[in-house]
């Protein structure tokens, strides 16, 4: 089975964000960078996928000359080569264009499976997945919990709402958005990132894929949050503030 991981290179969960000087991007002088989670949970899908039926996983990252790191982390935690799309502008590429990148450099390798993180946690969209699916002509299945070789194809767990759960028998290839915490993350071993520095990384560019941006969605602001403290009076008797509190609770907050 080959199985092609889309990764992506996000901000350190852990750093300071700062707004860039434009108003409409984040200060990226001194930030440091990680492997997207999410993806990180759907490349331990692949290495589990592959040690069971055997097979290929290809790291697919599209992201500047620093994304380079976070690719030899995958080749370190087991895939088998890498497919790196350089751009250091990738900003200018909405999730469509992304998708057509991404899309372009999978159909050579023709993969019985993609997989993607359900979404990015710097951007989180959870739309890239999807798109690629739809570009490249593929069935597709979200926010998957377990997957499982099924004859000829596959049979997959999706989470669904308040505890349920669907089960899906789907053919092959097609594409999959993984959630996150479906396994435990393995470390890369010693042996593997000595490994790794051998692993193959094909490295193309947009203008090779013949894909240029032209976004149809636009970042006009980044902005903190504003912070501001409301204090709200329930009326009535105690019972009655109670079961108040309760449904603004669940209904408002959202925590119950």
């Amino acid at each position: 089975m080959k199985i092609i991981v889309s990764i992506k290179q996000v901000p350190a969960r852990d750093s300071q964000l700062r707004v860039g000087s434009d108003g409409r991007s984040v200060d990226e002088s001194d930030l440091s960078f990680e492997i997207n989670e999410p993806d990180a949970y759907a490349l331990e899908e692949a290495l589990q996928l592959k040690e069971k039926h055997g097979g290929e996983v290809i790291a697919l990252c599209a992201g500047p000359a620093r994304a380079s790191q976070t690719i030899r982390e995958a080749l370190a935690k087991g895939a088998d080569r890498a497919i790196h799309i350089e751009e250091d502008n990738l900003a200018s590429f909405d999730t469509l264009d992304v998708a057509k990148l991404l899309a372009k450099a999978a159909e050579s390798e023709r993969p019985d499976l993609v997989l993607t993180g359900l979404q990015s946690d710097d951007l989180g969209y959870g739309q890239t997945g999807v798109v690629l699916a739809e570009i490249l002509g593929l069935p597709h299945a979200t926010i998957i919990m377990a997957v499982e070789q099924s004859g000829s194809g596959i049979r997959v767990k999706r989470e669904l709402e308040n505890g349920w759960f669907q089960h899906v028998e789907m053919p092959l290839p097609a594409v999959l958005t993984i959630q996150s915490g479906i396994n435990k993350l393995r470390y890369a071993t010693l042996m593997g990132i000595k490994k790794a520095k051998t692993k193959e990384v094909k490295r193309l560019t947009a203008s090779d894929l013949g894909v240029a941006p032209s976004p149809r969605v636009s970042m006009e602001r980044i902005y903190a949050p504003q912070r501001s403290k409301q204090t709200q009076i329930l009326d009535g008797t105690a019972k009655e503030a109670a079961a108040k509190l309760v449904e603004k609770l669940k209904f408002e907050v959202r925590v119950i």
